[in-house]
């Protein structure tokens, strides 16, 4: 149990776990509000606002924690750590596109609480999912790239990255305004099972991780 608090204390202290546990809130109550839909609807709403409320605490976090992602950003550079030029290449037109979901996520939640008044939020809003997206697609992309580049030595900590970035990417999309792929086709419980589903596996990831290092 002790050992249990400890990781999840460590989680908290990070930048990406703590993201990811708001996730996991997040998703989770989204799935039970989905669950419930047609079963408890004044459950189901009550999961909805706490899931809403969530969303806007985790956005709210981001508000601070953005540094870290411009840090990442400028120690990266231009992919000198990767194994050839077009690994690179993704990796920096991924954190270009990173750099730039931030601000507008930002200015997304600062319109929706009425900080201040920004015209067209409905085209912001409609922005801020096309970033994502692309982020997603190509972090994608950019893992498959280094799968093929180390086809002989992909390990348990692999497949589950494939498996949760393929996740964001359904998830990512299915949020997208109707009209795309599959957006606007999945159920609040099917969304709310995807997008906990792809926590919970960022999560083991990071826990994994730390139990190797030590």
């Amino acid at each position: 149990m002790a050992k249990f608090i400890s990781e999840i204390c460590g989680l908290i202290d990070s930048y990406g776990g703590r993201e990811l546990l708001m996730e996991a809130l997040c998703q989770s109550t989204k799935l039970v509000a989905g669950y419930h839909a047609n079963k408890n609807p004044v459950l189901s709403q009550r999961c909805a606002t706490v899931s809403s409320k969530i969303a806007g605490a985790k956005a709210t976090l981001r508000l601070i924690d953005d540094l870290p992602v411009f840090q990442y950003t400028l120690n990266y550079g231009l992919g000198e750590c990767e194994p050839d030029r077009m690994t690179a290449l993704l990796g920096v037109m991924s954190n270009v596109v990173d750099v730039i979901f931030y601000p507008i996520e930002t200015i997304c939640w600062l319109a929706e609480h009425k900080v201040f008044d920004v015209r067209n939020k409905d085209t912001w809003r409609y922005v801020k999912t096309i970033v994502c997206v692309i982020s997603v697609y190509l972090n994608l992309v950019r893992t498959l790239r280094s799968f093929s580049l180390n086809r002989g030595n992909l390990n348990r900590q692999d497949v589950v990255t494939l498996a949760r970035i393929s996740l964001e990417l359904v998830h990512a999309i299915s949020i997208l305004p109707i009209g795309y792929l599959w957006s606007g086709k999945l159920s609040t419980f099917q969304s709310g099972f995807i997008g906990t589903l792809s926590a919970v596996l960022g999560i083991y990831q990071i826990l994994a991780k730390g139990r190797l290092a030590k």
